[in-house]
């Protein structure tokens, strides 16, 4: 098992990807970090196609998933990592501004380990990454290899 995964922040939103890596970085999770902008763009690099950047066999991530995503849901994005064998191993926190009790349900019946609703004051936006960034820091996750 790998000590640091990688943290894949699954963001369409600029200011929100930036505040979510700042505060826990500041929080002390380590790692890298990596940013996805859409759906398509985590699914691409999970599933190792395309042109783009993609995942590193033997390694281990967690992802920060919005399920209001551009191009594919994270509802769909997390149905199929869910549903392939080796993916499934990658804890997924979904991160999102919705808080309607159906997508919450759904979201865990998928295999999300995590549901937050994104707190719409900033400083309490910011201590819930803080405090996300504690739990990622000493959570163990094992490495994914060949889907």
């Amino acid at each position: 098992m790998s000590q640091q995964p990688t943290i894949l922040i699954a963001e369409d939103d600029d200011g929100h990807a930036a505040l979510i890596e700042r505060h826990l970085q500041r929080s002390g999770a380590s790692g890298t970090y990596l940013r996805l902008k859409d759906g398509q763009e985590i699914l691409d690099f999970l599933f190792q196609r395309g042109d783009g950047e993609t995942r590193i066999q033997n390694c281990s991530y967690i992802l920060l998933l919005d399920i209001n995503l551009p191009k594919v849901s994270g509802l769909e994005v997390l149905r199929q990592i869910k549903e392939n064998t080796e993916l499934r191993k990658i804890p997924v926190t979904v991160l999102s501004t919705t808080d309607d009790p159906r997508d919450i349900e759904q979201c865990h019946a998928l295999g999300c380990s995590h549901y937050i609703t994104k707190p719409t004051e900033p400083e309490v936006f910011m201590n819930v990454i803080a405090r996300l960034g504690q739990l990622l820091d000493v959570v163990k996750v094992p490495n994914i290899q060949e889907c």
